[in-house]
Parts: C-alpha cells; structure tokens; sequence
C-alpha cells in the first residue's frame, strides 16, 4: 500500500490513522495541504489539545509527536465509511480511540465526531478537520489488557458502532463512551 492516498476520503482517512497511531508524522503529507485548518472541541477535563493549529507543520506536531510523547498502544477508528461511489468535499464520522498512557501506564478511551473537509483539486487532501472529544475516560493501568483485547479484536480503522457495543468489556467507567457511540442504535 502507497504511503500517499490515491485522492479519495478514504484514502486520507486511512493515511490519518497510520500517521496518527503509528507514530509516523512524515505521512501527514498525505492527509492534509500545507494550509489546514484543525480545530479541537475539547468536552472533557481528561485531555487536552490547542484549539486551533493552523498548517501542516503544526497539525503534524499536535496529532502525532506531541501526542506519541505522551500515549502509546493507540488504536483509532471510525464509526462510519465514506462512500465510494461520491465525491464529495466533505465526511462527518464518530469515532472511538484507546490507548496508554506512557507516563504511569492509565489507560484511555474515547469518543467523538470528526467532521472533515477536503480540497477540490487533486489531490484531494483536508484542507479542514474538526475533531470532537465528546468523552474520555481514564482507567486504571489493570485495565490495559481487557481494553487492547476489545480495540484488537475490532476491525481497523472502521467498524461499526454496533461492533463497538456488541465486544466492550464489561467496564463500568466505560457507559459514557459506549452511551454516545450507542446513541442512535
């Protein structure tokens, strides 16, 4: 598989969560143009980011090393696919995320939307990206095992919200995230 997409939002989707999880900022070329936009909705105390980065260079150092300083074990996915037969300048999605904390081992898990906008001209990269945390949860360390099972056993990087609900372990501190992943099922 290229490490750049072949223009569609699928193909900037994947490249995003390769580059995201995978700790590999050099394939942020392929998901935004030099002048993107990123803005954070931030619905929680349990994380935090800047509200806005403005160009690649900035969105690459906010999404992927700043973030892989700080968490590993990091698995993303999207709620939704984008359809294939449109071409369409825009995808909105939920999405769920789990990962690790490097420092003290916590482990995190996530939900939200991202509403993305791409670029008419070829190629077709983000030219915009919202990212909404709608929840976060932390968890004790103990936990890591039972929540890299759930996110391994998933399809990656899409699955459905009722593949989500139908594997979550059976964590109380999770009912957030799982009741916002599971609000229109």
């Amino acid at each position: 598989m290229p490490d750049t997409p072949r223009g569609t939002p699928e193909d900037v989707l994947r490249t995003y969560f390769r580059a995201k999880d995978g700790n590999r900022p050099h394939l942020m070329e392929g998901v935004f143009c030099r002048t993107a936009r990123l803005e954070m909705i931030v619905k929680t105390d349990a994380i935090s980011f800047p509200p806005i980065s403005v160009g690649l260079d900035q969105i690459a150092d906010v999404l992927v090393r700043k973030f892989a300083q700080v968490y590993d074990n990091v698995y993303s996915f999207y709620l939704e696919r984008p359809d294939p037969r449109t071409d369409s300048d825009a995808f909105s999605c939920d999405w769920l995320v789990g990962m690790s904390a490097k420092e003290g081992g916590d482990v995190r898990v996530g939900c939200g939307r991202y509403d993305w906008r791409f670029r008419a001209q070829y190629p077709r990269l983000a030219d915009r990206l919202v990212i909404t945390i709608e929840a976060m949860r932390v968890l004790s360390p103990d936990l890591l095992g039972s929540v890299l099972g759930w996110m391994t056993g998933l399809p990656y990087p899409w699955c459905t919200a009722q593949e989500v609900l139908n594997t979550a372990p059976g964590i109380a501190d999770l009912d957030p995230v799982l009741k916002y992943i599971g609000r229109d099922t």
